[in-house]
């Protein structure tokens, strides 16, 4: 008689036991890194998103705080303009990056005097957990538990 080399049945099934036991511990470790790297990336993006507004606000002073996000972001750059003065990416401009969502919100006013910028998740619970936003004293705040409609001295500033 032949001896038949290889692995059984049995073998095979422990084996891949063994992995989806490995796998079930490791992915929820791997979800909450990455949420915790989305919030880190939305936290550095307002950071940005308050020096952006110091320096065009210091650029366009009849104009003040950029309403908008895509007058802080631009594509042709030269010159630089008050639609379009490139003080921050493209991808952060167009409002989405990292599992968030930002937008920025200014009075009506001439010069604008303040803005708002909120960042939330854009699926909760998945890309991230909690909401930030900032004004225009630049201090970023954050609240854990539900979405941020107006920033202002309510929300909790952020431990840094």
């Amino acid at each position: 008689m032949r001896k038949q080399s290889g692995f059984s049945l049995i073998e095979l099934l422990i084996v891949v036991a063994i992995i989806l036991v490995i796998a079930a511990i490791a992915i929820p470790s791997m979800i909450r890194a990455r949420i915790a790297a989305n919030e880190s990336s939305a936290v550095a993006s307002i950071r940005l998103v308050n020096t952006a507004q110091i320096s065009y606000t210091n650029t366009y002073p009849t104009v003040g705080f950029s309403g908008n996000l895509a007058n802080l972001g631009g594509t042709s750059c030269y010159p630089p303009t008050s639609s379009g003065s490139c003080f921050l990416d493209q991808q952060l401009a167009s409002g989405i990056k990292s599992g968030y969502s930002f937008s920025v919100n200014g009075s009506s006013s001439t010069p604008n005097t303040s803005y708002q910028v909120i960042a939330s998740p854009m699926q909760p619970a998945q890309s991230g957990v909690r909401y930030f936003c900032s004004f225009q004293d630049a201090v970023i705040r954050v609240n854990p538990t539900s979405a941020i409609s107006t920033c202002d001295t309510t929300q909790t500033p952020i431990n840094q």
